[in-house]
């Protein structure tokens, strides 16, 4: 079994910065892509990033693109979402999650594993 946690959130004003970090346990997470989500509510859980096992490719959804970077050290066993230049659309619960892949995915369906999540607001 792995478990992730999740870190981070908070309340930030528009065009504020927050770095979130996915800390993982019960398993080396070095052989596999990492994702972080988001669900705002009334809404669908939506891919926001992915990581490859390695962390040399990186894929990010269009709407975060150039305002959020993921990273990973493996030697930690820890994944992070540095998001900058936030806007109010980007209040959500994001979650970060196990790929079952090497290479990372946007589609939900291969990811094993969740963490709980982690609140995220900013304010206008």
């Amino acid at each position: 079994q792995v478990q992730l946690v999740e870190s981070g959130g908070g309340l930030v004003q528009a065009g504020g910065s927050l770095r979130l970090s996915c800390a993982a346990s019960g398993r080396t997470v070095s052989s596999y892509a990492m994702g972080w989500f988001r669900q705002a509510p009334g809404k669908e859980r939506d891919f926001v990033a992915a990581i490859s096992w390695s962390g040399g490719s990186t894929y990010y959804a269009d709407s975060v693109k150039g305002r959020f970077t993921i990273s990973r050290d493996n030697a930690k066993n820890t994944v992070y979402l540095q998001m900058n230049s936030l806007k109010p659309e980007d209040t959500a619960v994001y979650y970060c999650a196990l790929d079952r892949s090497l290479y990372g995915s946007s589609r939900r369906v291969t990811y094993d594993y969740w963490g709980q999540g982690t609140q995220v607001t900013v304010s206008s």
